[in-house]
């Protein structure tokens, strides 16, 4: 995952239901650092994390089955 990165919100203390947002940073005091387009116009907004989901929009790139990556169990 990169950071800056587009990500989908889900937060009901800001009522976002799957709201796009860009994650800037995972603040150390337990917030998310986000940017937010809210009526057009560009928002920074800090959400707590133990109240809030997010997902990056953009998958993960395919990992090849025969490139020797093992997961170790």
């Amino acid at each position: 995952m990169d950071i800056p990165g587009k990500v989908s919100l889900y937060c009901s203390l800001v009522d976002a239901k799957g709201t796009a947002a860009k994650l800037i940073a995972v603040n150390p005091e337990g917030f998310y650092h986000l940017e937010v387009a809210i009526k057009g116009r560009l928002h920074t907004m800090f959400v707590p994390i133990a109240q809030a989901a997010l997902y990056f929009t953009e998958p993960e790139p395919d990992i090849e089955a025969d490139s020797g990556f093992e997961v170790e169990r």
